[in-house]
């Protein structure tokens, strides 16, 4: 892959402003973080992270699309799907330093924007506002984390098919429709009856339910 100048700052501007969801920063103190990331490219179907590796990189999704998923008993159970502006990585596996057990693989041509676990440390050391930006990051994504899991507990299958279509329509143009499904716990064979669902109503762009 071969990207303009142009792409990488916008994926830089657009990274500055994620940040700025959690803390406030100058572009100033932004560009004092920017040589300790990398930029990495990988083609499309590229295993990242492979079971039993050790997680070396956080990583923010620049452009692309990237799934991550868990090996068990020869099935493929995603547990993210991630597209621009998210991070993906084996969280277990990179902050306590054992082999991953999940996958990480791009369903899509993706660049990352990636920092290293040494100098992630670094970083805390040289600038608390980092340290704190980490800790917010970091229990935004168990939230979030912990907010799915109770909507696969509460939800129906019909309610979270209808929740994923209307939060996330730009996925099922970009998806397969075997990784959202298993993402959503879905069977496939559900999952393809629930689709007489997208239909628009007559006269509008709205999801039927």
């Amino acid at each position: 892959m071969a990207y303009p100048a142009s792409a990488y700052k916008a994926a830089l501007d657009k990274f500055y402003h994620y940040l700025q969801g959690y803390v406030p920063l100058t572009k100033h103190e932004f560009h004092q973080l920017e040589p300790y990331f990398e930029i990495r490219e990988f083609e499309k179907k590229v295993k990242v992270i492979c079971e039993g590796e050790v997680e070396r990189y956080l990583n923010v999704i620049a452009w692309g699309l990237v799934r991550k998923y868990l090996p068990v008993r020869n099935r493929e159970i995603t547990v993210q799907l991630a597209s621009e502006g998210h991070i993906i990585h084996s969280e277990l596996s990179f902050h306590y330093r054992v082999p991953s057990r999940a996958v990480v693989e791009t369903i899509e041509p993706s660049v990352f924007l990636s920092i290293s676990y040494d100098s992630l440390e670094q970083l805390y050391e040289r600038f608390p506002k980092v340290e704190r930006l980490g800790r917010l990051m970091i229990s935004d994504l168990f939230i979030k984390k912990d907010n799915r899991y109770f909507d696969q507990l509460r939800k129906t299958t019909r309610e979270r098919f209808l929740e994923y279509v209307k939060t996330h329509p730009q996925m099922l143009q970009r998806v397969p429709q075997k990784y959202i499904a298993s993402y959503l716990n879905i069977k496939p064979e559900t999952f393809s009856r629930l689709k007489h669902l997208m239909r628009p109503k007559r006269g509008r762009g709205e999801v039927s339910a």
